[in-house]
């Protein structure tokens, strides 16, 4: 297993985020909680694709900012009675830094598409003529 190096937990505010990008596919979210733990999710909530990164963290869950859904960080499982699931990716912390299993980063959840909103979600063909 190779890891990946993505940052420094100091580069993660307490109670909040920071995004990762990949080469192909949607952002990875990192979160760090009171207690200095880091989880890894799709930055994707399962039930309208909001963007996971700019919730509310609390204890072990994150509050998606479009519907307020809880996130458990650990298992990317909706609290219930919401239900789905938003994939997990494995994070280790050593010595301060931050890293994710590079074979995750790029093969993991690459079929699911960002989401689309606002007035150019949708193509509209127009007749020319």
């Amino acid at each position: 297993m190779t890891w990946t190096t993505v940052c420094s937990i100091k580069d993660i505010p307490v109670l909040g985020s920071r995004r990762v990008a990949r080469r192909q596919g949607m952002d990875v979210a990192l979160f760090r909680n009171a207690s200095d733990e880091v989880f890894a999710l799709l930055d994707r909530c399962p039930h309208k694709g909001g963007p996971l990164s700019q919730g509310i963290v609390f204890g072990r869950g994150v509050a998606c900012p479009l519907h307020n859904w809880t996130i458990g960080l650990d298992s990317g499982q909706a609290q219930a009675p919401d239900e789905g699931c938003t994939p997990v990716f494995q994070v280790r912390v050593a010595d301060g830094v931050v890293q994710l299993l590079q074979s995750e980063l790029d093969s993991h959840a690459l079929d699911l598409a960002p989401p689309q909103a606002g007035p150019c979600a949708k193509r509209i063909p127009i007749a020319v003529g």
